[in-house]
């Protein structure tokens, strides 16, 4: 399994490169996928994630996390490339401080977040949502992350 992650300048002082690479691959170890999936964590701010929700979601606003699966063979690795994650730090920070758990919390809740939605959850139904609950609480308590809220507290549309 291979994360790519890319910040688009924004400072990355609050958690590290390997710790969110460490939540996206426990979360595919969870969840059971194999070693030939790969896929991309993107780290950007508000302004980025509102263009993107904008023009894939039909929603002019920022959120805190999209995911965009893709679900095609890579032709240089033959690898499973399950898609893009991503993530808006500026959200991320704020929605930490409301829940009153730390930013690093909320960015690894996210990442696991983004990932479960590349792999098939969604959160659309009670049920649904039930079960992708339930799979990231039981990845955050995996990785040892304690956090207030065991969901994303803003709108998700990814």
């Amino acid at each position: 399994m291979v994360v790519y992650i890319d910040n688009l300048n924004v400072d990355l002082d609050l958690i590290s490169k390997s710790d969110i690479k460490s939540c996206a691959l426990t979360a595919l170890e969870q969840e059971g996928r194999t070693a030939d999936e790969d896929l991309s964590i993107i780290i950007g701010d508000d302004d980025h994630i509102q263009q993107l929700n904008r023009e894939f979601m039909g929603i002019d606003e920022p959120t805190d996390v999209l995911a965009f699966p893709a679900g095609h063979i890579d032709p240089d690795s033959g690898h499973l490339y399950l898609g893009d994650v991503i993530i808006s730090l500026p959200r991320a920070i704020n929605q930490a401080k409301h829940a009153g758990h730390s930013p690093s919390a909320e960015v690894s809740l996210l990442v696991i977040h983004g990932v479960l939605h590349l792999l098939g959850y969604d959160h659309d139904q009670p049920e649904v949502k039930a079960e992708m609950w339930s799979s990231q609480d039981s990845i955050l308590k995996i990785l040892g992350i304690e956090i207030k809220s065991p969901q994303p507290t803003d709108q998700l549309h990814g």
